[in-house]
């Protein structure tokens, strides 16, 4: 389809009138406007396309459900933002239950390392794994802070996300950092007496 075509049939937010819900053309143009956005926020958080892919889709759909009205104080990309955040959080709670299940049940099957891999890659990956663990130990408005930071966005960005002013944002992000490092060492000693 051409693609000027395309973005001359989607309507403006501006367009619809205030306190009207939003129309099924205006949730496709946000769709296509945020799904690149989202998606990559949730790849970094979960790290597996395929669980990205599928939490962006549910982000869309809480989205195409809750249907708000439109005015304007309701900030769309914040709440898709946030509602993402809040789903890739319960995700890898999530998957720690899960691994815990599975280890109990493969006896040690998924410690191995495969012969062609080599052990720094394992230990990335590791590495990884006891980053995302920190991120849901942490208090959930701060680990939101530092995956939005660390997902690219701005102070003003976060701030809009998170209905703050942005000249709270670097003091939250400093005791974020804060609470992450506590939390990580935490579990990386752990790791090491065990």
């Amino acid at each position: 389809m051409d693609e000027s075509l395309r973005h001359e049939s989607i309507p403006h937010p501006m367009k619809l009138q205030k306190g009207s819900h939003i129309s099924n053309e205006y949730f496709e143009s946000l769709f296509h406007e945020y799904w690149a956005l989202i998606y990559r926020l949730l790849l970094r958080m979960v790290v597996d396309p395929a669980e990205a892919e599928d939490l962006a889709l549910e982000t869309f759909f809480k989205l195409y459900q809750y249907r708000p009205a439109f005015n304007e104080n309701f900030n769309i990309p914040g709440w898709l933002y946030r509602v993402a955040t809040n789903l890739a959080l319960h995700s890898i709670r999530s998957f720690k239950r899960r691994e815990q299940y599975e280890i109990n049940a493969g006896k040690g099957a998924l410690e191995e390392v495969p012969e062609n891999q080599p052990p720094e890659i394992f230990a990335d990956e590791e590495k990884r794994h006891v980053m995302r663990v920190a991120l849901s130990q942490m208090n959930q408005r701060q680990a939101e802070l530092l995956v939005m930071r660390y997902s690219g966005m701005s102070y003003k960005e976060m701030a809009a996300a998170l209905n703050l002013s942005s000249t709270s944002i670097g003091p939250l992000l400093l005791r974020a950092e804060r609470e992450f490092e506590q939390c990580y060492r935490a579990l990386t000693q752990e790791a090491e007496n065990e």
